[in-house]
Formats: structure tokens, C-alpha cells, sequence
């Protein structure tokens, strides 16, 4: 993707009255459909016909042709001469950005999925991220405070990050024990008892072929789209995911409708080759900044930013700093989702903080993608929700926990 394609993929999400052509951004290639995908959930400014339109990017991508998967599987395939399989189909069950899952049984009879990663992706999406840093490089010099501001090239390497993850299927093993791990040592804390997760085949695993538990259930993507989504199911995934972000600091770090499933009453957390982390002065400021919100106290939101910036403010700047912030947030008080994003009201406040001069951790971005997709859950679920008040339960469970230290 050059620097026009990518012009023309902004006019085709912002611009056009036209819904954008799918086809067409699978092939500009990896990045552009990384792009379509973050902008799918953004309905609280783009038109929701748009968003249900582009969210057939996080499951309707162009598969391989079966002589390519199986040179993909014969490739990738760490189970030497004897295949595992007693069965394995060669139409994909499902097709992703970054390759593809087939049904498959191993010999024992135990049903699973055989996961491969289209290789040639990953060369052309480092070629496009790298030239699209430079592009706004070049921007950020001559115009600094864009820098400052949406800092677009930390922006990029975030999407690269955790890109980048998901292209070595090893890290998705390594990310699921993590969180596994993560979610035992903290059951007497939270409950976690809904949280779930497909056995692995560490044994069939390898960078590029992964086998795994076959798991029976719909993404919450699908149930959004058929509008069969519970709004509570919604609350407990934003709730689990926000105890791993803000009391543990370390999180799933793409967990878009996607990658998240319903099996009963359980979720089903699946992609967890990208693991995020945050650093205590960020989670804990975000933490004490939430709890505030929830409860619509403006000034104590005002000392939690404060507290998360690594550069803290003279009395002067920060006099302007609350004086803007309660401009920004006098209508937000009991807004519901549809008239007050929380992403949108999220990326202003930390706009008008760096623009007071705050600065912020850099892995405050995986956190806003993070919120995003959760609110962007919420947008497409229940557009009246007042997601502030449903927050308080978590805020109000973790805070005196002592999880904060």
C-alpha cells in the first residue's frame, strides 16, 4: 500500500458516500485491512451501515487455494513425516487477516482447529508500515504538535506490534499461558470463573501452524451482527478485561469481537498473540481516573491525570487544564453511548492534556484500541447504555481490593 492507496483507503472509510469495496482492501494487503478492521467499531463518528460493512473484515477475508494451504501446512508442520490428523478439510472453516482455520480430528478423535499464517503477508506489511511511518514522520516535523497530539507513528507501531505478534502462532501459545496463568493467580480476587480458553497442541505447534481445541460457539462479532448479543455479556467481558488492564497490567491485547467468543455462559478468549502490558503510574492513574467518572467527579478526574502524566504541570497550566476539562465533560454527566462516545470523549481528554502540556506513557494507545473495541461493543449492543453507571460495580469491587498496589 503506497501513500495515494492509503489517501484513497481514507477516503473510501471518512469520504465516500459509497460503502468501501472489501476486496479491494484485502488487496492493498495486511495493514490495510488492520486499518478497515479499528475502523469498524468506530460508530460513534462514522455511519453504522459503514462500521456492519467493514466488520466482515475481522471474518470475510480471501482465503488461500487448497494446493497453497496444504504447501503452507507441509511447511509450517513441526509433526515431522506422520500427520497427526486421522482427518483435515481443505475448505477453511474461517478466514482472518493473517491466514486461515480448518476443521481437522487427530487420531485419538479428539475434534480441533489447525490454524495456518499466510507468510507472504508479513513482508509487504512492514514494507507498508515503514513507509507509512515515514510519510508521517515527515508530517510530525512540519507540523509538531500532530506529535503531540495523535503522535500517528506510535500510533502505527502499535497496529505493527501487535501485528507482528499474531504472524508467529508461538506467541499465541506464550500469550495464552500468560493470561491463563494471570487468571489462576488472581480467582480469589475476581471472579474469572466465566473466562475460558481453547486447549492449545503445544507439540503441533510452530510460528506458522497451530493446533487447537475445536471450540463450539459464535464470536461476539456474529452475535452483534445478528443482534443476539446479551448487553450483560458485553459488561462482564469489559469488566474481566479491564481487571487484567488496570489491577494486573497486563491484557489481551487485541481483544476485538473477533477474538472473543460465547460457549454457554462462558467467554472464550481466542488471539492471544499480542499480550499488552501498562505501567503502574498509567493503569493506576487510568484506574482512579474511571473511578471518578462513574461517579461524575469532575475534580478528582483532574488530580488522577494529572498523577498519570510524567511531566506534572505549574499551578498556571494546571488551572487551564481543569477550567477546559470541565468544558469538555459538563455534558457528559449521564450521556449514553450513542451521545457521548466514550472512545471520542477519551481521546479528547488526553488531546487537551497533552495540548496543556501533559505527557503520557506511550502505552496509553493500546489501551484507548482497547476501550475502543469495548465501546464500540457497546455502541452496536445497546446504543442507550449509560456505560458509566454499568462501570461502577467493577470500579466499586477492585478499588478497595488493594489491587492498586
Amino acid at each position: 500500500m503506497n501513500r495515494l492507496q492509503f489517501a484513497q483507503l481514507m477516503w473510501s472509510i471518512y469520504g465516500s458516500k459509497k460503502l468501501p469495496d472489501l476486496d479491494w482492501i484485502q488487496d492493498l494487503g495486511l495493514l490495510a485491512v488492520k486499518l478497515g478492521q479499528m475502523h469498524a467499531l468506530r460508530i460513534d463518528f462514522l455511519d453504522p451501515a459503514k462500521c456492519l460493512h467493514l466488520s466482515q473484515l475481522y471474518r470475510k477475508n480471501a482465503a488461500v487455494p487448497k494446493e497453497n494451504f496444504q504447501a503452507l501446512l507441509q511447511r509450517g508442520a513441526v509433526w515431522g513425516s506422520e500427520s497427526p490428523f486421522d482427518h483435515l478439510e481443505d475448505q477453511p472453516l474461517a478466514t482472518a487477516s493473517i491466514g486461515q482455520v480448518h476443521r481437522g480430528r487427530l487420531r485419538d478423535g479428539s475434534e480441533v482447529i489447525v490454524k495456518v499464517v499466510k507468510t507472504d503477508a508479513r513482508d509487504q506489511f512492514i514494507r507498508d508500515v515503514a513507509a507509512l511511518k515515514s510519510m508521517f514522520t515527515w508530517f510530525t516535523r512540519l507540523y509538531p504538535p500532530l506529535k503531540r497530539v495523535g503522535d500517528p507513528v506510535a500510533m502505527l507501531g502499535d497496529i505493527e506490534t501487535y501485528t507482528l505478534s499474531e504472524l508467529d502462532l508461538r506467541r499465541e501459545l506464550a500469550g495464552q499461558q500468560t493470561l491463563k496463568r494471570l487468571r489462576d493467580e488472581h480467582a480469589d480476587r475476581f471472579d474469572f470463573s466465566n473466562l475460558t480458553f481453547p486447549h492449545i497442541y503445544s507439540e503441533y505447534t510452530g510460528e506458522s501452524v497451530m493446533v487447537a481445541e475445536c471450540i463450539q460457539g459464535p464470536t461476539f462479532d456474529e452475535l452483534l451482527e445478528e443482534g443476539k448479543l446479551p448487553y450483560e455479556k458485553v459488561v462482564e467481558l469489559f469488566r474481566m478485561h479491564g481487571y487484567y488492564m488496570f489491577c494486573i497490567g497486563t491484557f489481551h491485547g487485541d481483544l476485538h469481537p473477533g477474538n472473543a467468543m460465547l460457549v454457554g455462559e462462558k467467554i472464550c478468549w481466542v488471539d492471544t498473540g499480542f499480550v499488552g502490558t501498562v505501567g503502574k503510574q498509567l493503569r493506576v492513574g487510568l484506574l482512579r481516573f474511571f473511578s471518578a467518572l462513574t461517579t461524575y467527579d469532575y475534580p478528582r478526574c483532574v488530580e488522577a491525570l494529572h498523577g498519570m502524566s510524567l511531566v506534572p504541570l505549574d499551578e498556571e497550566a494546571l488551572q487551564q487544564f481543569k477550567t477546559r476539562f470541565e468544558e469538555l465533560y459538563e455534558p457528559f454527566t449521564d450521556s449514553t453511548v450513542s451521545e457521548i462516545s466514550l472512545t471520542r470523549q477519551m481521546m479528547e481528554t488526553i488531546k487537551l492534556g497533552v495540548l496543556c502540556g501533559m505527557q503520557f506513557d506511550k502505552d496509553i494507545f493500546a489501551i484507548i484500541r482497547s476501550l475502543m473495541y469495548m465501546d464500540g461493543m457497546v455502541l452496536r449492543c445497546n446504543p442507550d447504555a449509560v456505560l458509566m453507571r454499568d462501570m461502577r460495580g467493577f470500579i466499586d469491587q477492585v478499588m478497595p481490593s488493594g489491587d492498586l498496589d
